[in-house]
Formats: C-alpha cells, sequence, structure tokens
C-alpha cells in the first residue's frame, strides 16, 4: 500500500471512553477533547531526521522506530517540536529526571491512554476496528518481524496501525501505588497472540525500557477556539 510515512496528522473529533483495567477490574469515563494524532507510528526516517539516531534492530526507513524508551519518545517529542518552531508541551528538570507537560502548547507529545483508545477505536465498539488480519500485524501473520507502516487497513478516521506491528507508549502512568513510575502501552505488536491486539489491552513497563516490539506515535493538542 503506498503512503506517506511522514509525520502527517489526523483530526480526532472529542468524544468520551471507558477505560477499563483487567487486574483491578476497575473501569472510568474520560471525556475526549479534540486533538490531532499522527497517521502512522513514527517511523525510523523521521526519528533520524529529529534526533540523528537510529536505534532500531530492524532497519528502513519506513520501519517503525523500536527499541526506544518512553524517555526517548518525550525527548523527541521535544527536539521535533522545536525544529519545527513550535512550542514544546513538556519541560524536561536540570537531572532529567522529571518532567511537566503543559497541556496549552502546541508542540508534539505524547497521546493521553483515553486518547489512545478514543482514536483507536475510532467510533466502533467492539474489541477492534476491523478484522485482525486485514487490521494488524500480529504474531498469526507477522513472519516474527516488524513490518513498515501503513501495510494493513487504516480505521474510520484514517489512523494505521493503532493495533499490532509496535505497541505505543502513552503519557499516562499505569498505577503509581503498585507500579511507581511504569507507563502505559497499548495496541500489541507484531510478535503479540491475538488477544493481546485488542482496543482495550493495558500494557506497562518502566520508562526506561527499550525492546525491539515497543515504538510510539505522537499528538498535538487542538489549537484553542478563537474568542
Amino acid at each position: 500500500m503506498a503512503v506517506d510515512a511522514g509525520n502527517e496528522l489526523v483530526a480526532v473529533p472529542p468524544g468520551r471512553v471507558t477505560l477499563s483495567d483487567r487486574r483491578t477490574r476497575r473501569s472510568w469515563p474520560v471525556e475526549v477533547a479534540p486533538f490531532r494524532m499522527s497517521a502512522f507510528p513514527v517511523t525510523q526516517a523521521w526519528y533520524a531526521r529529529v534526533t540523528g539516531e537510529r536505534p532500531s534492530s530492524a532497519r528502513g526507513d519506513r520501519l517503525p522506530v523500536e527499541g526506544v524508551s518512553w524517555w526517548d519518545a518525550v525527548r523527541f517529542c521535544v527536539a521535533s517540536s522545536l525544529q519545527e518552531g513550535l512550542t514544546p508541551a513538556y519541560r524536561l528538570g536540570a537531572d532529567g529526571g522529571a518532567v511537566e507537560w503543559d497541556p496549552s502548547a502546541d508542540g508534539y507529545r505524547l497521546p493521553t491512554e483515553a486518547e489512545w483508545e478514543h482514536a483507536c477505536r475510532a467510533g466502533t465498539a467492539g474489541p477492534r476496528y476491523g478484522p485482525l488480519d486485514e487490521i494488524a500485524w500480529y504474531r498469526g501473520n507477522s513472519g516474527g518481524r516488524v513490518h513498515a507502516v501503513g501495510g494493513r487497513l487504516p480505521n474510520a478516521w484514517g489512523l494505521h496501525d493503532m493495533l499490532g506491528n509496535v505497541w505505543d507508549w502513552c503519557w499516562d502512568v499505569y498505577d503509581a501505588e503498585v507500579y511507581g513510575t511504569y507507563r502505559v502501552l497499548r495496541g500489541g505488536g507484531w510478535s503479540d497472540e491475538h488477544w493481546s491486539c485488542r482496543a482495550s489491552v493495558r500494557r506497562r513497563s518502566h520508562p526506561t525500557f527499550r525492546i525491539d516490539d515497543v515504538g510510539f506515535r505522537v499528538a498535538r493538542s487542538a489549537p484553542a477556539p478563537r474568542p
């Protein structure tokens, strides 16, 4: 499928999503404001253009960048914002151990967990936005490797690879009381079984964790309405 795998952003309408956690058996509704999300996971070409680095184990410009930590993704958002003359959404502490999010900034950032699930569902209510083999690379069809972005059908809002291929880092802390600083991962990856590639599945990992089936996509807050 011939697609532009650059930094194209898709407008995501406002809505409401109910998040749930199987471990705690909790569910909670979240209102989602309009925002924009990258149509594809950040590719190796885009990551290299911004950072000058190619950290992934598999190499290819159109492959999603993987082997990146949550902190790597946050620093990418800051650097990409500065390169494009945008106000960074994140302020990093001098020691690199803290980060603050400015919701009013127009720069790149990671999606919140609620934004991610709302965007993934694209108005659908089931576990997936289409037949798994048509929309995702997972253990059953990936051949044991990551694939170029955009090779499967997008959801109704034009977002590719929301399920499968690589997991996406999200902004949120998973459960501070139990897991400390661990951050949320969503979407499933190329090595996962079909049950992990669902809109509601939550995974967690330490923000310094790097592995070959975890990447990220970016978001930008919608401009504030003019008075």
